[in-house]
């Protein structure tokens, strides 16, 4: 069992489909069951797993994966707004923590070099758990959620020098920092932001072209890892090289379809990632010195949670919002296990405290959840203004999402946007040919690559929040199938239908949507034309067409109500035909009788 790779998935998957939804409906959250699962399976456990570093390391790839989608949803102008909060807020949030918890490690006889740096490390939070209790809650769009979002992220960028320092404060030969280093991680830092996005989307567009999802996919999965994998070697985090990719890639034509690709491997990585997280918590420590690791958890959660609510308070966030950044926030981080075993392995920490600690932060992590949900009942609901419907698992990028959808930009959609934009009404509109993206782009229109025949694609595009969807694709099939998932995703939406002819339109009109057909405008002012080359006049000739199309609309409602019927289709068009005849000799009399009327006047 404990050498089969395909044992080990198995009772991973397991684990996890029971242990999830058990703890949802309990209402308990998804990471408390992964780390639960992940306790049962470890090695204090039922003993499935012995070796969760090796689990560990590869399940961060869904971290990874979470900081590249996060910056999908900042944009480079989105990620300047946010400097003060990150440098703020970050700085005030990791130095006094630092400080405070390192002073008490002083006072428990330990060396300052070793204090500093398991201070600093305590003082980083879980990226992860943050955002995932965010994400459950519906607090990522909250004002407390966007603080704790950049406190997040000035974490990520300090754990960089964190672990540089560790070699030179243990005093390790020929392990300190060297000038080329330092060199090195700005030269890749400089290559990724400079050349990445010109890189990126070239690439992106080629992979496009093939008309091949699975090669797509592939491709996304090499991007993501890839960054990672080349920041890493240049000695910086790999979470932050995929997070900057994803910045990169945020104001791309192909960014929802990235999110759409990348969004199954993040949930099932980061599932692996707290069980993981699970299997590292010692319990032979935690029953071998309760009182001592309880202790320390607690003086954790205190100390982080009055800094994060002052820090909260200084940046003007309401009391309720102070105590859930706190909440959400007061936790250890994953970051500490790695600078934990990298001061052990540099002889800053005993094997003792190293233990000690591994138990506090997986513990804190552990019960964080619960102790959110408990605030949050002691809090009550929320008397402050309705939130807005955004999904909760997106950044908020300042309430201006587009209510309209545009699926299909051929000549049929083109028109439709060019009049919303005249109009100053946002639209997002999608577009599976990447060709047309592309042109399309180049004269200022937003639009996206992807396919609005996925329900992915349409949840990752913001469909959640889209009132009135214009569908005009070229293909009938595809008009009908997305049609359909929109219906289905989205009940309450409107939803605008090019169709083909009237079956077509029939079809259209039993997903309770409205057809137009494509030619039949169009067709309709060539009549009028027609009649006003003919010597018609022109007021005449539009009150005909007028008329005409009145009693055409009114033919395809009473044929769609028998439309399986061809008998009784044709004999309504046969009757609508004399019907419509007889409607124009009585305005041809009513006419000339005017014109009589007018003469002899």
């Amino acid at each position: 069992m404990h050498s089969g790779a395909l044992e080990l998935a198995l009772v991973l998957l397991l684990a996890a489909v029971i242990a999830v939804p058990v703890f949802k409906k309990l209402g308990l959250g998804a990471v408390l069951g992964y780390l639960v699962a992940g306790v049962v399976l470890g090695p204090d456990g039922m003993g499935f797993v012995q070796d969760a570093d090796r689990i560990l390391g590869a399940a961060e790839i869904g971290v990874v994966m979470l900081l590249f989608v996060i910056g999908l949803e900042l944009s480079p102008t989105r990620l300047k707004v946010m400097r003060r909060s990150v440098f703020g807020a970050g700085i005030a949030q990791v130095a006094l923590s630092a400080l405070v918890l390192g002073s008490l490690l002083l006072l428990d006889h330990f060396q300052w070099k070793a204090a500093l740096i398991v201070g600093i490390a305590l003082a980083l939070s879980s990226t992860a758990v943050g955002l995932q209790l965010l994400s459950e809650h519906k607090g990522i769009n909250s004002d407390y959620g966007r603080l704790g979002f950049a406190i997040l992220l000035f974490q990520d960028l300090i754990a960089i020098p964190l672990l540089a320092a560790i070699p030179l404060l243990g005093g390790a030969k020929n392990e300190t920092l060297q000038w080329g280093d330092v060199a090195v991680a700005l030269g890749a830092l400089a290559v990724v932001i400079l050349c990445g996005r010109p890189v990126l989307r070239r690439l992106f567009n080629i992979i496009a072209r093939t008309r091949s999802p699975e090669v797509f996919t592939a491709m996304a999965l090499l991007v993501v890892l890839g960054t990672a994998w080349f920041m890493q070697e240049a000695g910086l985090s790999p979470s932050l090289g995929a997070f900057l990719a994803g910045v990169l890639l945020s104001d791309s034509e192909f960014r929802h379809e990235l999110e759409s690709q990348i969004e199954p491997f993040k949930g099932l990585l980061l599932g692996l990632f707290f069980i993981a997280v699970g299997m590292e918590i010692d319990l032979d420590r935690v029953v071998a010195e309760p009182a001592l690791i309880a202790i320390g958890v607690a003086v954790l959660l205190v100390v982080k949670f009055g800094l994060l609510f002052g820090i909260g308070k200084v940046a003007r966030l309401s009391t309720r919002h102070a105590l859930l950044l706190g909440s959400v926030l007061w936790l250890g981080g994953e970051f500490a296990f790695v600078v934990f075993n990298e001061a052990q392995r540099a002889n800053l920490l005993g094997d003792a405290n190293h233990d000690r600690l591994v138990a506090i932060v997986g513990l804190s992590m552990a019960i964080t959840p619960l102790l959110m949900i408990a605030l949050l009942r002691v809090l009550g609901s929320e008397d402050a203004p309705k939130q807005d419907k955004r999904p909760a698992d997106k950044v908020d990028n300042g309430g201006t999402e587009p209510k309209v959808m545009i699926a299909g930009m051929g000549r049929f959609g083109q028109v439709v946007a060019r009049v919303l934009t005249a109009q100053k009404i946002p639209f997002i509109a999608l577009e599976s040919n990447p060709d047309t993206v592309s042109d399309l782009r180049r004269f200022g229109n937003k639009l996206y690559y992807g396919d609005p025949t996925r329900p992915e694609m349409l949840r990752a595009a913001g469909g959640e929040y889209v009132r009135v969807y214009v569908v005009t694709l070229d293909d009938p099939d595809a008009n009908m199938r997305a049609t359909r998932l929109i219906r289905r995703m989205y009940p309450d939406a409107v939803v605008l239908v090019r169709a083909r002819n009237r079956q077509h339109a029939w079809r259209l009109m039993d997903m309770s949507a409205e057809p137009f057909r494509e030619v039949f405008g169009t067709s309709l002012e060539l009549s009028e034309r027609v009649l006003t080359a003919l010597g018609i006049p022109t007021d005449t000739a539009r009150a005909h067409v007028e008329r005409f199309r009145e009693h055409d609309e009114k033919l395809l409602r009473d044929q769609y109500l028998v439309y399986d019927d061809e008998a009784a289709v044709i004999q309504t068009s046969r009757d609508a035909r004399a019907d419509l005849m007889h409607l124009f000799e009585a305005d041809a009399e009513s006419d000339g009788k005017a014109s009589d009327a007018s003469r002899a006047d």
